[in-house]
């Protein structure tokens, strides 16, 4: 019996498969980063749980999580991921992405970093392979087609399946593509950009443009503003949690109080949570292919799976659009 045996289950969604390269993933991706951090491991298991049995099939994690909190060294995720794997025996039904360049023992992107990362990453996960690869940070003291090289020989030798990028610039993306069309070499497929409701220019522009352009699957984090764009705090109450300071400093500006009020509008009319309508929105944006959101208890899962289901109209999404600006 699963360890989420006597916990609420998450409503089975909509589904419906989305394509990152060769990949299917689910609407909404799972992020691991509270994985060996926030949550134990008895809590994680019951999280993933949770989300496979609701139908999720995309797990998205780091080498680097979660290296920041206290105690830990970095690659706990990876290995209470690798342990949920392997006591479930279900490898084949989910879809893996994992991230190199930021562990504290494998900083940046020279070939042999990613490579002997990405041989930490297999051990960690039980794995023979990665589904999606992505560097996690850029690293702008080594050439693009070094970075690119490494990847590809991973894809060649069949560890990696799929490669993306998180925190690259347009400049450097273009140079990364044009390089892979060249040479015949891996190419990126998916973006990691930091993009919400409240933080849109870190993607809208250029970088957006670029994955348009080549056809690039763009799987947001910070899609919840580090729990912000939940609804869970609000202006005079006391904000509590490891994330807390990041989410409530939204509220103190003019664009973060606008935005909670049209997320509570748009909620209200549709009896939906304001988490479910922030992810909705974000799930509809161009270039978009799934949502990153994390879950510490399989209590938050709910109104994130939802999102799946929710299409909003048009004057809820230029209501959105409005206060966002």
């Amino acid at each position: 019996m699963s360890d989420a045996a006597h916990t609420p289950r998450a409503p089975r969604t909509d589904t419906a498969p989305h394509r990152i390269g060769g990949l299917t993933v689910s609407p909404l991706a799972l992020g691991g980063s509270v994985f060996g951090w926030t949550a134990d491991e008895r809590e994680s298991f019951a999280v993933l749980d949770a989300y496979t049995e609701a139908g999720g099939t995309f797990i998205d994690t780091a080498d680097s999580y979660s290296a920041w909190a206290q105690g830990n060294s970095g690659g706990e995720s990876e290995t209470v991921i690798g342990r949920w794997l392997a006591a479930r025996r279900n490898r084949d039904d989910v879809v893996i992405a994992t991230k190199v360049g930021a562990h504290p023992d494998r900083r940046g992107l020279s070939a042999a970093t990613v490579r002997a990362a990405a041989e930490d990453s297999l051990r960690r996960l039980g794995t023979d392979r990665i589904d999606l690869y992505y560097t996690h940070r850029d690293d702008e003291s080594v050439e693009v087609e070094e970075i690119v090289g490494a990847l590809d020989d991973l894809v060649r030798a069949g560890k990696v399946r799929e490669i993306g990028a998180s925190n690259l610039s347009t400049e450097r993306l273009e140079a990364s593509l044009a390089f892979s069309a060249r040479e015949g070499r891996a190419r990126y497929v998916a973006l990691q950009p930091h993009y919400s409701l409240v933080s849109r220019d870190t993607y809208e522009g250029p970088l957006r443009d670029a994955a348009a352009r080549h056809g690039l699957a763009a799987v947001p984090y910070y899609a919840l503003a580090a729990g912000f764009l939940t609804g869970k705090y609000r202006p005079g109450a006391a904000a509590s949690g490891p994330r807390a300071g990041s989410a409530a400093r939204h509220l103190e500006t003019e664009r973060g109080r606008r935005v909670l009020a049209a997320l509570d509008e748009v909620a209200a009319a549709r009896g939906a949570d304001p988490a479910t309508v922030a992810l909705a929105w974000l799930a509809a944006r161009p270039t978009v292919v799934s949502v990153l959101a994390s879950a510490r208890t399989p209590k938050q899962l709910p109104p994130l799976l939802a999102m799946a289901g929710l299409t909003l109209t048009e004057r809820e999404t230029e209501l959105l659009e409005r206060a966002s600006a």
